[in-house]
């Protein structure tokens, strides 16, 4: 089932341009060319000792945009649907895409405390599991 995505921020009205599609692992336009894929994994690790399970991050990992659809702010418009929808959740954000790393964030340094950070020691491949 399709949901509207509204985001907060300067593009208002335009946020309506984009659907979440919640089955398929995207946000994107009414006709589907142009759309953000993400994928939901466990946080690599709670942050806060509360107990419990954290909520899944969002790993944003392509957004495309057709060259017929480019200059419009498409992309931008996705990518505020995909943060707002994982701030909303209490999700973090891995952006693995390049341009959401590169561009749209740099362009949005309000969206920076949503990222996961990677400052906390990773488990190391030669420990042991049970």
């Amino acid at each position: 089932m399709a949901n509207d995505e509204r985001g907060a921020g300067e593009r208002g009205a335009a946020q309506d341009s984009v659907v979440w599609r919640e089955e398929a692992g995207k946000f994107e336009t009414p006709d589907g060319e142009a759309f953000l894929q993400y994928r939901l994994v466990a946080q690599p690790r709670a942050s806060s000792g509360g107990g419990g399970a954290s909520p899944a991050a969002m790993d944003m990992v392509h957004t495309y945009v057709p060259g017929s659809k480019r200059g419009q702010g498409l992309a931008a418009r996705l990518c505020d649907a995909a943060f707002a929808h994982a701030q909303r959740h209490g999700m973090r954000v891995i952006p693995t895409c390049s341009y959401i790393s590169d561009t749209y964030l740099p362009r949005n340094p309000a969206l920076h405390d949503l990222v996961y950070k990677a400052d906390e020691p990773k488990r190391s491949s030669t420990s042991s599991s049970m």
